[in-house]
């Protein structure tokens, strides 16, 4: 059983660990560890109105005076605030009644209960403020870029604390596919969202987000801190491409060299931190088909026609240039759809001279199932040459069809020229 002594030293340690594990400033703290020394007064007295506590928490200690009434003896009828005549000259014989005595309680003679329920309160209210400290300092920094070292790494999220060793969570959708973390390295990310459901919050990062190209950019890019120069669009695939659309206010400025820099050396560093992520940087227009066009680039587009209405463009090129348009995995006309906000289907451009032979897919009925060619006239696509002369990867996704089918129907219909 422990004695008197040791629970007044466990007292001491309690405020000693607050003060020096817990980032709350002094006043709060005085004011809920004062809370709390009154909340277990109450509880055993029935009332700390009488009750003067005084906390030090930067020498990790506390005083807690009891103030009573002296009344004649026979006539005490609340211990907790009167005390006999008698009593009081115990303590100093120059008491008389009527007079207040203060006297000082040692808060280890209430119980080991005391002090557990004492420890508890702290811990809960301390634990609260934490909590509020939290969400406060971080929910109005959605969108700002922030550094963490890697705390734990598990399958389905990554633990990082800050400087002041709060935890972050970066969640694996948010992380770039090809990103590598080891306990104790230090990794930036963008904040992307702060919770704090049941008072309990959650600061979530991201690196896939377009937000935190657009910060990296705009750290890397003088002329965009001082408003020279807007970012007026992103667009990613994390890992793999980017595109960004920028304008310049002042004509003296290329938006697209200032971004970019001398030999690439103002990207050199983002594409690095975003693992080796390409990077294009293109001149914002509010002309929708010259801005599809440069969404496009490197590909050359020969003509557009735009239903700005229902944000579609039809994009005629030339045949050597409908592979660039689409891209790697059709990477280059996905980064174009998203940075414009336009659906963008690329057509071959077709010679006038061999219109007049095309076949409509209704009559490979016997070599085509009519599943798949009702699927590709669904798609806005009724004869042969006008299927030969769209991208392959656009019938695959835009018709809902698998590979081999694709595959198959344009084997029939090049067979069917080739004749």
């Amino acid at each position: 059983m422990a004695t008197k002594k040791e629970e007044t030293v466990s007292m001491v340690d309690t405020f000693r660990e607050f003060k020096e594990t817990k980032n709350i400033d002094r006043t709060t703290l005085v004011s809920v560890l004062e809370e709390s020394f009154r909340n277990v007064i109450a509880k055993i007295f029935g009332s700390d109105e009488n009750f003067d506590v005084i906390v030090n928490p930067d020498k990790g200690d506390f005083e807690i005076y009891r103030n009573r009434v002296v009344v004649p003896d026979g006539e005490v009828q609340d211990e907790n605030k009167e005390i006999s005549l008698s009593e009081a000259q115990k303590i100093d014989s120059d008491y008389e009644e009527g007079e207040e005595v203060s006297e000082e309680v040692n808060f280890s003679k209430f119980g080991r209960r005391a002090i557990l329920n004492l420890r508890q309160t702290l811990a809960s209210k301390i634990l609260e403020l934490e909590h509020d400290s939290l969400y406060n300092k971080y929910k109005d920094r959605v969108g700002q870029i922030v550094s963490g070292e890697v705390y734990q790494v598990w399958k389905r999220e990554v633990l990082l604390v800050d400087d002041e060793n709060n935890e972050l969570i970066l969640p694996k959708a948010e992380q770039i596919p090809n990103d590598q973390y080891h306990k104790g390295e230090t990794i930036r990310a963008v904040i992307h969202q702060v919770t704090n459901e049941n008072n309990n919050p959650k600061i979530i990062l991201s690196r896939t987000s377009p937000v935190f190209l657009e910060r990296l950019l705009e750290a890397e890019v003088p002329e965009i801190a001082d408003g020279l120069i807007t970012i007026k669009r992103v667009a990613r695939m994390p890992g793999e491409r980017a595109k960004i659309a920028v304008e310049s206010y002042d004509e003296r400025i290329d938006p697209v060299g200032a971004c970019v820099g001398v030999k690439g050396s103002r990207v050199h560093g983002i594409v690095r931190e975003l693992c080796n992520e390409n990077i294009d940087v293109i001149n914002y227009t509010a002309n929708v088909k010259l801005f599809i066009q440069r969404a496009l680039s490197p590909a050359r587009v020969s003509s557009i026609t735009v239903d700005e209405e229902n944000h579609k463009a039809e994009v005629y090129l030339k045949p050597e240039e409908v592979s660039l348009a689409i891209g790697r995995g059709g990477l280059n006309i996905k980064l174009a759809s998203m940075l414009t906000e336009y659906t963008i289907d690329v057509f071959r451009e077709v010679d006038e001279n061999d219109a007049d032979e095309d076949i409509y897919l209704d009559e490979f009925s016997d070599e085509i199932d009519q599943w798949v060619i009702d699927a590709i006239k669904a798609i806005g696509l009724d004869t042969a040459k006008a299927v030969l002369n769209a991208p392959r990867e656009m019938l695959v996704e835009k018709a809902d069809l698998e590979e081999e089918t694709v595959d198959h129907l344009l084997d029939v219909l090049r067979t069917e020229f080739e004749q």
